[in-house]
């Protein structure tokens, strides 16, 4: 199994650490769980964002964790607005 050229058990690690620095920069507090999942699914929403705008992010885990970690942002502040 291949998440954007990190395997599985990377995905979950780094989506995990995208997630806790994401909820650290925009000052929520959410468990481990929720961590990897909003870094894990952050990921893949700004693929897919950036997919529709024929943007390339490339593979390998820091982009992973990068790319994670602006898509945690988003659905952090998606998530506030919502709730507001």
């Amino acid at each position: 199994m291949d998440l954007n050229g990190v395997g599985l058990l990377g995905a979950i690690i780094v989506g995990g650490l995208a997630g806790w620095l994401a909820e650290r920069f925009m000052r929520s507090n959410m468990g481990l769980m929720m961590n990897i999942i909003l870094g894990i699914i952050g990921a893949a929403l700004l693929n897919f964002l950036l997919s529709v705008l024929n943007i390339y992010t490339g593979t390998g885990l820091l982009v992973y964790l990068l790319v994670g970690f602006v898509g945690a942002c988003i659905l952090i502040f998606l998530g506030r607005a919502i709730r507001r």
